[in-house]
């Protein structure tokens, strides 16, 4: 099996909803993507995928989806909130934990993307990283 990993970098905001620590405080992080793909056997140009298509592709997702933007919980009150100052927000179904992003990731690149992707992963901080694979 080969495998291909890409990282990207983005800058967000968020915090956590009936949560006794730091993170139950809006903050921010500048986090990174990890996305690592696979294939059985290699395209026409020997490749699982060229590095610049899965950057162009992916980047764009998290250009549009996540980078400088407020992820927040659906439920969360402060969303309507930021929303109606005009403030970009990405809503989850539960808390944005970095568990939740690494999945949100690995689905996006697989369903929306159509990637062939076997692992991703979301590293809040230099020393803290969640990963969702199959």
């Amino acid at each position: 099996m080969h495998k291909i990993k890409k990282t990207f970098h983005l800058a967000y905001g968020h915090r956590l909803l009936n949560y006794n620590g730091k993170c139950e405080n809006l903050h921010g992080h500048n986090g990174v993507v990890e996305v690592t793909l696979k294939a059985a056997e290699l395209n026409a140009e020997k490749m699982v995928m060229d590095f610049t298509e899965l950057g162009r592709r992916l980047k764009t997702w998290l250009d549009e989806n996540l980078d400088h933007k407020v992820i927040l919980a659906k439920a969360d009150p402060l969303a309507a909130l930021l929303q109606a100052q005009g403030q970009k927000c990405f809503l989850t179904a539960d808390n944005p934990t970095a568990e939740i992003l690494a999945k949100l990731v690995y689905d996006a690149a697989k369903q929306e993307l159509k990637l062939p992707v076997c692992k991703a992963a979301f590293w809040e901080t230099p020393t803290s990283m969640a990963s969702y694979k199959e």
